[in-house]
């Protein structure tokens, strides 16, 4: 005992120096797991085992079809989405735009496949032509947004659509995953500090007693294992509130349930199912024919209306006016409703949406947000920890030898 006591007063800056360093260690493995979660994007190293690619850019292409399963089954219903918008106002808020696609589309068409009608017309025929087509554009728009609602399955992929936007833009991924974690992360770091503190007296008092050349380097793996492991633990468990007396312990993944749910719905309406996207899906997703059909239809209907129009051409050229009026009406379709883009957004509200149904989630139901981000490659980014605990406590066993 005379021994330890006099040790510890020849080396007390290195003994009062172990816990910190343990705190130290415990701190450093933690961010290197993280970062190790999300970075780099892309493989580095010799292909397949020696080099190291972001845990959730890896595994990307699954963790998006985890995140897509959780959104179409459990947090939005797109037909519900669109049944709020109102006809009559996407109408009038593309009024002028769409006057001006038909003009230009009817002009283009009858010029392009019936030359000699459209030089021999009057001007005033040829303007009051156009009027009766861009009359019938209300009616259009109407019918185009009911049949795209009642079909929507059809001419829709909205879990190709969501899969391949996250697989394609690997930064949004990994940003959706860290935007909506971030506190946990930093929850993590911290509690490596804490608990690396707390190994680090237990091996300070260890290392007094036996001078034991392995305590450090095997300490220093067990905090980088052991707090990696807890920390992990810590932000999904227990998943429901656990009163101990006056303290309540709840994972503090769950304890955010109503910041998450917010950020989560702002970055998926902002970032994956905006009216652009959506309708980029819809008019180049894998399902695009069949709306250039209902499309056609619809022009079909329209033009078949104007019966005068109809008696001066003949049958397979009308067909051909037919198909090439949908054509040009589906490529004006993206510009056309750039000019609704904002009423849009506030009408089908996703945000809101998602934020509430995510409030609804059970326990389990909305860990799965986020634990697939963690539960890949787990092991791998504890056992980081540990070996860089261990490396760092040869190092204590140098200084302290030394």
């Amino acid at each position: 005992m005379d021994a330890v006591l006099h040790d510890l007063a020849l080396h007390w800056p290195l003994y009062a120096a172990m816990p910190f360093v343990a705190a130290l260690i415990g701190y450093v493995t933690k961010r290197v797991a993280i970062e190790m979660m999300f970075r780099p994007l892309e493989f580095i190293g010799i292909p397949p085992l020696l080099g190291w690619q972001g845990v959730v850019p890896k595994h990307g292409g699954r963790m998006a079809a985890v995140a897509t399963e959780l959104l179409t089954a459990n947090l939005l219903d797109l037909r519900e989405v669109l049944a709020r918008i109102d006809p009559v106002i996407i109408t009038s808020e593309l009024e002028q735009p769409l006057l001006k696609a038909v003009d230009h589309i009817a002009r283009e068409v009858l010029a392009e496949h019936h030359p000699r009608l459209w030089e021999v017309l009057p001007t005033l025929a040829q303007e009051m032509l156009v009027k009766q087509v861009q009359a019938s554009a209300p009616r259009l728009v109407r019918e185009f947004l009911d049949d795209v609602r009642e079909n929507l399955d059809e001419v829709l992929d909205v879990q190709h659509m969501t899969v391949q936007r996250l697989t394609r833009d690997k930064k949004l991924l990994v940003r959706l995953i860290r935007e909506t974690s971030r506190p946990e992360m930093a929850f993590i770091a911290r509690m490596g500090i804490y608990f690396g503190f707390g190994l680090g007296l237990v091996q300070t008092i260890v290392w007094a007693v036996t001078r034991e050349p392995w305590v450090l380097p095997v300490f220093g793996g067990v905090i980088g294992l052991c707090t990696d492991w807890l920390a992990i633990k810590l932000i999904f468990v227990p998943r429901e509130p656990v009163r101990v007396g006056r303290v309540i312990f709840q994972g503090k993944f769950q304890r955010r349930r109503a910041e998450v749910a917010r950020q989560y719905g702002e970055l998926i309406a902002n970032e994956v199912l905006t009216v652009q996207n959506l309708l980029d899906a819809i008019l180049r997703g894998p399902r695009a024919d069949r709306l250039a059909a209902r499309v056609e239809h619809l022009v079909s209907e329209t033009v078949d209306a104007q019966m005068p129009l109809a008696w001066t051409v003949g049958g397979t050229r009308l067909k051909e006016m037919k198909q090439a009026a949908a054509r040009k009406a589906l490529e004006h379709l993206p510009d056309t409703a750039r000019y609704a883009e904002g009423y849009l957004t506030e009408a089908m509200d996703v945000a809101k949406v998602i934020e509430q149904r995510m409030l609804a989630l059970t326990p389990l139901e909305f860990e799965g947000l986020l634990r697939p981000a963690f539960r890949q490659d787990e092991w791998k980014l504890i056992a980081v920890g540990g070996v860089i605990g261990f490396v760092v406590g040869e190092l204590q066993v140098l200084l302290m030898l030394g």
